[in-house]
């Protein structure tokens, strides 16, 4: 009787860990499992869903084949992996100010804020706070460019040779808020007693930052790379309240050319095929990061 007893109540606890649970599962099926199988699926059609399934025609890998020979996806993909420089930079960057504002910064709390501020404010507002910084001959920025003698600086993002290099710009001062908060963070959890007994050896600080901060930080380091570089794949927001692509698509993204095929030419297949892609070198990158990290991150 005391087993049958006991395995009611094992299946009553687990059917209301279910139920407790089940928001969440269901939330995920119907908004994350299901359209990415969706995506797949569609990725091997030709499909405009204005016309409904009427309209759903199979073409198997002619989408994928098409990506091959499209100039502006090419042009997108390329635009994609220049993109990448950013996160390096801003990572270089944060750690250098997180390590400044931990050990010799008073209020540190306000540089915190101060800095964390562009990451969490409205990206459409920051786009416009810098459309008017880059404006080609009213901005501050070229305005103080011709004060110091140059007198032809650049068009910043109405230039096709500076407009990639004036989103990346934006992109690393947005992100630098976020990744020092996070560095301050993996900083502060590192034992003082380590650089206590590296003085006491008589090591530098050059010395003390190579071998202790640096492996120490690595975890933090190897999740910061990992997030910024499947960030930099996802990047929109700015592209589609600065340039739309432009000009001449030399900012053109992937996600933007997706998003312009999707929904302006309505051509919901070939936008799936280029997800799929997106998704598939997201996926190999992140691999060779989880194997690569083997041997430079120090848990």
């Amino acid at each position: 009787m005391s087993q049958k007893r006991n395995g009611g109540l094992q299946r009553k606890e687990t059917l209301a860990g279910f139920l407790f649970v089940s928001p969440m599962l269901i939330g995920v099926t119907v908004l994350v499992l299901i359209p990415i199988i969706a995506t797949f699926v569609l990725s091997f059609a030709d499909w405009n869903f204005i016309v409904g399934f009427k309209g759903f025609n199979w073409v198997g890998l002619d989408n994928f084949q098409k990506l091959i020979t499209d100039a502006t996806f090419l042009k997108s993909f390329r635009n994609n992996a220049v993109f990448l420089l950013t996160v390096p930079i801003y990572l270089i960057i944060s750690l250098v100010l997180a390590i400044i504002i931990d050990k010799n910064v008073y209020l540190k709390g306000y540089f915190k804020v101060a800095y964390f501020m562009p990451y969490i404010s409205s990206v459409v507002a920051v786009a416009i706070v810098w459309q008017v910084l880059f404006h080609p001959s009213a901005g501050p920025v070229n305005q103080f460019l011709m004060s110091i003698g140059i007198s032809d600086p650049p068009k910043w993002i109405a230039d096709p040779n500076y407009a990639l290099i004036s989103v990346m710009m934006i992109s690393v001062w947005i992100s630098i808020g976020f990744n020092l908060i996070v560095y301050i963070a993996g900083l502060q959890s590192i034992p003082k007693d380590l650089y206590e007994a590296a003085d006491i050896d008589g090591a530098s600080k050059w010395v003390q930052f190579r071998s202790i901060t640096l492996p120490l930080l690595s975890p933090t380091t190897f999740f910061l790379l990992i997030t910024g570089i499947i960030a930099t794949f996802k990047v929109f927001d700015l592209i589609a309240v600065l340039t739309q692509g432009g000009p001449i698509q030399s900012t053109s993204m992937i996600v933007w050319y997706l998003y312009d095929t999707a929904f302006t030419n309505l051509k919901i297949g070939y936008a799936s095929s280029m997800a799929a892609v997106l998704f598939l070198c997201v996926l190999v990158i992140t691999g060779l990061q989880w194997i690569g990290q083997k041997k430079w991150v120090n848990y």
